[in-house]
Parts: C-alpha cells; structure tokens; sequence
C-alpha cells in the first residue's frame, strides 16, 4: 500500500515551505502526487525535487 503525506508534512521534511511543495505539486514537479479537492497527497517515499531556480557551478553568467 503507498502510504501519502500531506504538503506541510512534505515541507517539514524537507526543510521547505508548504507554499513551496504545493508550487512543486502543481508544476508537476513529483511523481505519484494526487490532489483531493485543495489537499495535495505526496507519497511518503518521494524524494525532494533539485531546486530548478538555483544555478549550476559553472553555468555562471556573471563571473
């Protein structure tokens, strides 16, 4: 059985704000999440998305 989390679960452990998982929910950002009426469900296992707004070492634009 999958066992879900909710987004301020989600956001606890990982160290994010809920604000931020639901942005991740909805961007479709992790795989397996289901959304009932304003509640997203996270499964437990999922691991946290790499943050898409940070830049890469060596992908500078400014040095």
């Amino acid at each position: 059985m999958l066992e879900l989390i909710s987004a301020p679960k989600a956001a606890k452990k990982w160290g994010i704000s809920e604000r931020r998982v639901q942005k991740l929910c909805e961007e479709n950002r992790i795989p397996g999440v289901a959304k009932f009426s304003r509640l997203w469900l996270i499964p437990k296992d999922a691991e946290k998305p790499t943050d898409a707004r940070l830049k890469v070492e060596g992908n500078k634009k400014h040095e």
